[in-house]
């Protein structure tokens, strides 16, 4: 298995829950500006859609997506207990968590990074996420997104929020976003695959 990233991209969130699992697997460095894999290889051959992540399983299939990524690591090591098991109201309420990063915050984020967006749209992409961190500061009330244990949600919430510094939003203005930043910051896998990356010494 290999897992393609570029350092600090929304691809940490699985190299995290990879490394939660103890699971053996490759880790390739993509460069997004010439579509290209550390080891000289196309990217955009891998992954028409150019972006990360990407997933090359050990027969082949090349699986994309960031929650289609994150919820299959979850559920081929499940004694690491990534997501509820099973189809119960946790397993969907850990699933709408995921729906709500995705969509609600990460996706703000890229015309931040677009570099060519008109600033009335950044001012706006702003607005809706400090409306959402707002959400957030709130919903938040125990260690973990989900509760007590650490899921495939935290790996994304944390590599999401790890973007704020970037763009001039100070986390500081939500304090239990920053406690939560901060703890989950500590963990070994999160340390490891920040090291990994190159975005930790």
């Amino acid at each position: 298995m290999k897992l393609y990233v570029a350092p600090g991209a929304c691809s940490l969130a699985p190299h995290i829950a990879l490394r939660e699992t103890g699971a053996q697997f490759d880790l390739a460095i993509v460069d997004l500006q010439t579509k290209r894999v550390d080891d000289g290889s196309s990217f955009a051959t891998l992954n028409p859609k150019g972006y990360v992540p990407a997933l090359r399983l050990d027969d082949g299939q090349v699986l994309t997506e960031n929650v289609a990524v994150l919820l299959y690591i979850a559920d081929q090591y499940p004694n690491a207990r990534l997501a509820p098991a099973g189809q119960g109201i946790e397993r969907h309420r850990m699933v709408e968590w995921l729906a709500f990063i995705n969509s609600e915050l990460h996706k703000a984020f890229g015309i931040l990074f677009s570099g060519t967006a008109p600033e009335a749209s950044q001012q706006y992409a702003r607005a809706q996420i400090a409306k959402r961190l707002d959400y957030l500061q709130g919903a938040i009330a125990t260690e973990f997104v989900s509760g007590s244990r650490f899921t495939i949600a935290d790996a994304y919430l944390f590599t999401v929020l790890s973007w704020c510094g970037e763009v001039d939003i100070d986390l500081e203005r939500w304090p239990a976003l920053a406690r939560y930043q901060a703890r989950l910051r500590a963990r070994p896998a999160v340390l490891a695959a920040l090291k990994a990356e190159g975005l930790v010494s």
